[in-house]
């Protein structure tokens, strides 16, 4: 459905689960929550059957009212704060290679190949309708260098209405940017950024579904030059920013070796006015503690992304010290530096960093399962600009959310359905709050049966009946 369709009052009854805080995780078992047909919460009732809402809201009794059935519950919708949508065919191929040599091996090869519009159309049709199979709302995207294709991926997420930023990635460096796949000079890579800017502003003005983000690819592939005028292109526009950071040990050497006169990688971007309230910083693996202090000084955000950063040996974020120093984190999948299009994926990879890094420093550095999916939303909902608006089940915000169904299993064993219904075993004996631990550690894209974006139907399976 189109992200512009007409939708009418809906009434959704069943189990809600969202979080309410970061460490507070709200079930809801005999839940309704009323949407209006701009998709904004209305109402939301808890310990309500259907004509309970209509005693209390007559004005909906005639909406349209979608129920839950068996084990299934909403939740909101994810929010991937880091993605490549051009690498997605080297989706799992890693090598034996760290980030620089895998960009040169991989990346950089594939990327420079969507000057053809016939190459980029189907994989990035095909990888945004992954994205939503998984639950995912929302993404901050990165293309490639070149505008068509960048305008392409940002037609397709507004016709299929996934909310996204979309960024033409600029890299105009002889260091870490190769002959064949380079913008050709300062004022071309300015010119194509803002021509992809205007773009995006033209189909979708407001911005409600689709946003233009500055992206410097990361701190070695641009110039200081060039990162200056992309922070003032960034600022020019009121525009969102996003770039890498301190993701590898030896990107890291080569940030000082080209930039001799910054005193850190943060510095970098600090002195080309690329750190800002709206700035998303990926990996941000391995800041020093006076990095910590500026990046929170300018409101910039983090984007973790655990299961890239194991793939390719880059490191384990510090991310508990980050939130108790009160950095803004959300989650990102890093595709194809990750592994999987999959948000809840990355909650399992973040909780399992965390424990890596428990291993020698105790306990207190574990993240809990609420806190891993509060970054998929909340957290997430805030590193794009969208707190307030998606995120969590609260009246004014917007319907973006998923129906999760789990498997069940019947006397003597027996799972109907074993392969359609997805990993989750459901025994009867569970409470809401196991279920959902089970979904988190277990499931998959199986067990996303629809998806909403703005009250909007996204993305449905055959099990979905709505």
């Amino acid at each position: 459905m189109a992200a512009s369709a007409s939708i009418p009052k809906t009434v959704y009854l069943g189990t809600f689960v969202h979080c309410v805080s970061l460490s507070d995780l709200e079930i809801s078992e005999k839940g309704a929550i009323g949407v209006d047909e701009n998709g904004v919460i209305q109402f939301v009732e808890k310990n309500v059957d259907l004509a309970q809402v209509h005693e209390k809201h007559s004005d909906w009794k005639e909406a349209k009212v979608t129920e839950l059935k068996g084990n299934s519950f909403f939740f909101p919708g994810f929010i991937d704060t880091h993605t490549h949508a051009p690498q997605h065919p080297n989706t799992g191929l890693f090598g034996k290679t760290t980030l620089l040599s895998w960009l040169e091996t991989y990346t950089f090869p594939t990327e420079s190949s969507f000057s053809s519009l016939e190459k980029a159309s189907p994989i990035y049709t095909n990888f945004v309708s992954r994205t939503l199979s998984h639950g995912t709302t929302t993404c901050a995207y990165y293309a490639t260098i070149h505008v068509p294709a960048t305008n392409l991926l940002a037609d397709i997420c507004l016709s299929r209405g996934q909310r996204a930023l979309v960024g033409r990635v600029c890299m105009n460096s002889h260091s870490m940017s190769p002959d064949y796949y380079r913008d050709a000079t300062l004022e071309s890579a300015l010119a194509d950024s803002k021509a992809s800017i205007d773009y995006i502003h033209s189909i979708d003005p407001q911005g409600d579904i689709v946003r233009p983000i500055v992206t410097p690819r990361f701190a070695p592939s641009c110039t200081a030059e060039c990162l200056s005028a992309l922070g003032d292109l960034a600022k020019s526009h009121d525009a969102f920013i996003q770039t890498h950071i301190s993701e590898n040990l030896g990107e890291i050497e080569l940030v000082k070796e080209l930039f001799p006169k910054s005193e850190s990688y943060t510095a970098v971007y600090d002195e080309t006015n690329l750190l800002t309230e709206k700035t998303i910083l990926a990996h941000a693996i391995h800041l020093d503690q006076k990095e910590r202090e500026t990046i929170k000084a300018r409101g910039a955000k983090i984007s973790h992304c655990p299961a890239s950063n194991t793939a390719l040996t880059s490191g384990c974020a510090p991310i508990r010290e980050y939130l108790d120093m009160g950095l803004t984190i959300g989650l990102g999948t890093d595709v194809s530096g990750g592994f999987s299009p999959s948000i809840l994926e990355e909650c399992r990879q973040a909780i399992w960093t965390s424990r890596f890094r428990a291993m020698g420093n105790g306990d207190d550095v574990k993240l809990s399962t609420q806190e891993a999916l509060y970054l998929a939303t909340r957290g997430g909902a805030k590193v794009v600009g969208l707190e307030g608006k998606v995120g969590g089940f609260e009246v004014g915000m917007e319907w973006d959310a998923q129906m999760i169904c789990l498997g069940e299993v019947a006397e003597g064993g027996e799972k109907e359905g074993v392969f359609e219904s997805g990993p989750v075993d459901v025994w009867g004996w569970e409470s809401m709050e196991d279920r959902v631990n089970k979904w988190v550690y277990s499931g998959d894209d199986r067990n996303c049966v629809a998806v909403w974006v703005r009250g909007r139907l996204v993305h449905k399976t055959a099990k979905f009946q709505g």
